[in-house]
């Protein structure tokens, strides 16, 4: 900056504060409301960096982005807001970002690359077979849960298909299957009292992490030495223009897809299940044509959970974002679940609707590049698990969550159910 260059003063840090780890233990109707007020006053605003980072951040705030539209601004110009940086709120150590984010956290021809190189494992063959599984897969929850009165619908329903889903697709040994899943919820709840039990934010991130990659890597270096029909073993043999995944790009792809796969899944089945028994006119019409009204449901599912409530960018220069001055460097957080309940972009959204039609939801992103490569699938289990639920368990009343404290994943840690 030269001797006639002065940077526009900061605005003072927003009396709405989303910073402390308070603000992200209570339930997503009481973060809504402090969100619906950014939303129509200050839809990009000021904020102290938040609190329960594993380092000190190296920035003096973060820009919160509320708006449906300026969060698809964000989204899609990478050139301005890139992701190579960091995705999350908090500071995380450098060495631990490309262990953690796969192509998540890479901008330009390294994201291309990547995600060009796993794009081409997915196979209509492979899909189809992955179809077959899920659909098998759910239809055996489904049995198991008819045969029970009461019980915890995350542990029972909710988490069982898309781990089931992931690491049957992935090959994954039964016997790790299990800790694969426990080390997963670590790396999104590594700030929730119950999972850190008494262990530094730090800790439960670094175990969770290292245990994944090395399954992860473990099962990569096995599939290469036995094949087998699985997506490992496509993964490790697939080949782009002269080139392959490496172990160093196999084992963070496999914790993303232990993170996002599980979570996002099994977090849309739960508040999914829990607005079907609040509104019960919509689950009649999905009982009474399903097939008639799934495709278009599925998206509602999404936009009413917003499974992922936040993903951040950094400003590669100075730009202007909705009068907001963000400088070059400067952390722009995206919040998903403000957008998905945008008045300006959706009428009545704090209806739940089956039939809403156009959904423009961000719950896969909002566009550009990053936009979410296993929206497919995502979509394959929750037809199929709802399939089997409103159709053979139309007595399932569900009572009230318990949720998981972050500001990552809107995630319920148990929830009652009866069958009657």
């Amino acid at each position: 900056m030269t001797a006639t260059q002065v940077q526009t003063p900061r605005p003072p840090f927003d009396p709405v504060s989303v910073s402390s780890v308070e603000f992200w233990a209570q339930s997503f109707d009481d973060r809504e409301k402090a969100f619906k007020i950014l939303r129509d006053e200050r839809p990009v605003s000021w904020h102290r960096p938040l609190e329960g980072s594993m380092m000190e951040p190296e920035i003096d705030g973060v820009w919160v982005v509320t708006r449906h539209e300026d969060v698809a601004y964000v989204s899609k110009n990478p050139e301005l807001f890139c992701s190579g940086q960091g995705i999350t709120f908090e500071a995380v150590p450098e060495e631990l970002l490309d262990a953690t984010q796969s192509f998540l956290g890479m901008d330009g021809a390294a994201h291309s690359s990547l995600r060009r190189l796993v794009s081409s494992v997915f196979t209509p063959r492979q899909v189809a077979k992955i179809k077959d599984q899920i659909d098998n897969q759910a239809r055996s929850i489904v049995d198991d849960l008819l045969k029970t009165t009461e019980g915890d619908f995350v542990e029972q329903v909710s988490k069982r298909l898309p781990m089931w889903t992931i690491y049957d697709m992935l090959g994954l040994p039964d016997e790790q299957r299990d800790e694969a899943a426990r080390l997963a919820e670590g790396m999104v709840a590594w700030a929730d009292p119950d999972v850190a039990a008494g262990r530094e934010p730090a800790e439960v991130l670094t175990e969770s992490l290292v245990g994944l990659l090395d399954i992860g890597i473990s099962l990569a270096q096995a599939r290469r030495e036995k094949p087998e029909n699985d997506l490992m073993t496509s993964l490790v043999q697939a080949e782009v223009d002269g080139r392959r995944l490496t172990d160093d790009e196999l084992g963070p792809y496999f914790v993303l897809l232990s993170v996002a796969g599980n979570d996002t899944t099994k977090t849309t089945t739960t508040f999914t299940t829990i607005a079907l028994d609040r509104f019960p006119e919509q689950k009649a019409l999905l009982r009474k044509d399903f097939d008639g009204h799934i495709k278009v449901a599925m998206e509602e599912f999404v936009r009413w959970t917003t499974p992922v409530m936040t993903f951040r960018r950094t400003a590669t220069q100075d730009t202007e974002l909705h009068g907001a001055q963000i400088r070059e460097g400067d952390w722009v957080a995206m919040v998903y679940s403000s957008a998905n309940r945008d008045e300006r972009v959706f009428d009545n959204p704090y209806e739940f609707d089956i039939t809403r039609s156009p959904n423009p939801h961000l719950g896969f992103g909002g566009g550009g590049p990053h936009y979410c490569m296993g929206a497919f699938m995502a979509k394959m289990q929750l037809e199929s698990i709802f399939r089997e639920l409103i159709l053979r368990a139309p007595n399932l009343r569900v009572g009230e969550p318990e949720y998981l404290t972050g500001n990552f994943i809107t995630a319920v840690k148990s929830l009652p159910y009866t069958l009657d």
